[in-house]
This record gives C-alpha cells, structure tokens and sequence, in this order.
C-alpha cells in the first residue's frame, strides 16, 4: 500500500504527513511533486497543508490547476481515495471534487490553535474508527478556514451523511461559541457523495505523536488503515 503526498510550492504541512505515515505508522510513502503527471501507483493521496502558491488569488485557486490534480482529479473520479487537510481541503472544493469553499475566518485573522471536533458519521475512510461521542482535540492553523455552501447544499450534505465533523468544545457541545471561524453549521470536514474524497480544516497530523502531548489525530489516520485494510 503506497500512500502519496502532493507537495506545492509554499506547502508546509506535507513533512508533517511524511513523518506520521512513514515514522509513526511504518508505511510506504511517496512524495508527490505539482508539476507531476504520475501519481506513481499511489493506492491513497494526500493533499496537505500550507499556502500553496503563495495563497495568491484565493487558497488553493491555482494549485488546482497544477498538473498533478489532473491526475488527482481523474483518480478521485475512478473511486480512488483521497483527503485534503486545510489548504488541501480548499484545493478540494477549488478543484469541485467537494461542494462548497473555505472563506476568509469572521475575525479576519489568521488562528493557530487547538480545536476541538465531534465526529458526525463513521461512514467514511476517515472517521469509521472515531467515538462519536467524543470530542477530538485537534489543532487548526489557517486564515481562510470558514466552510461556506448554499442553504440545499448543506441539506443535502446532511441528507447524505456527508458531514464528518463539527466544531464543538472540550465537553462536546456544539455552539456558535465553540466555532472558530464562522462555518456554517460549525462544519469542520466533509467527503463526497461516493465516500472516497475528505476533506476536513484541522490537522490531524499535528496530534498524532506522543512528543506533542496529543494523540487524538492517530485515530483519524487509523480509520484510514482499516478501510483501506492495512495493518496499524
């Protein structure tokens, strides 16, 4: 099982992923540059975060257009799976394969910190592992992190159990208070209709070593070895 990681230029997120898929859980990881055209017989991608291209225009407006998301496109439209983690998330919906898009944070301030999420659903590659009771300490780190979509969109999202997680606080609750950047319905990550595409604005990758004090990102990356049937 190989597990690809698109690198953009202004990435910064992309060794993050290397070092928790390659160091922490022992997987082949292959690093996958924008100006590709090969995804190199990846079985998973992963579109990290960062400011791809400097955040020119809006975020991830012209990583969309690089090379290798012709082939993440096409690989995604055949079923294959693959999850963007904020900038990756808003490369995502820039690239049509989510609904929606990620505008600029309410404060209109770039926020670093811990967040905590509910999981929504276990039906999907990324949170089939995770305690729907639980709230998830996860950190997020981005200016233009509030998930927007039409009034039927975000029906439909729900309608099809496409939410995988809500911003909520430390004992689970989900409030306007508990929201960090204005999304609508506090949404903090969703997958498409065929359950093969995630995306989510938190950073599982950043709790999922012990040095860090905060494992409860591993579960996210855990679900993804059990659906995809690879060994923790």
């Amino acid at each position: 099982m190989r597990f690809g990681v698109v690198i953009f230029p202004g990435s910064n997120c992309d060794h993050d992923i290397i070092y928790v898929l390659r160091k922490i859980f022992k997987k082949e990881v292959v690093e996958l540059w924008h100006k590709d055209h090969d995804l190199l017989n990846c079985d998973f991608i992963f579109l990290p975060g960062g400011f791809s291209y400097g955040d020119y225009l809006r975020s991830g407006a012209i990583a969309r257009f690089s090379p290798i998301m012709d082939e993440v496109v096409k690989f995604a439209n055949r079923g294959g799976f693959v999850m963007g983690i904020c900038n990756g998330f808003q490369i995502l919906c820039e690239a049509h394969l989510l609904p929606g898009v990620l505008l600029h944070n309410n404060n209109h301030k770039f926020i670093c910190r811990n967040s905590y999420v509910l999981p929504q659903t276990n039906k999907s590659v990324a949170t089939s592992l995770l305690n729907k009771d639980k709230p998830y300490k996860i950190p997020i780190s981005h200016g233009e992190g509030k998930y927007y979509a039409s009034d039927d969109v975000v029906k439909k999202l729900n309608d099809n159990d496409q939410v995988l997680f809500r911003y909520c606080d430390k004992a689970g609750n989900i409030t306007n208070e508990a929201n960090p950047n204005g999304s609508v319905e506090n949404i903090a990550g969703i997958c498409n209709q065929r359950r093969n595409v995630v995306g989510m604005m938190p950073h599982p990758e950043r709790a999922a070593d012990e040095e860090l004090f905060n494992t409860d990102g591993k579960a996210v990356f855990e679900s993804i070895f059990k659906e995809l049937k690879v060994g923790v």
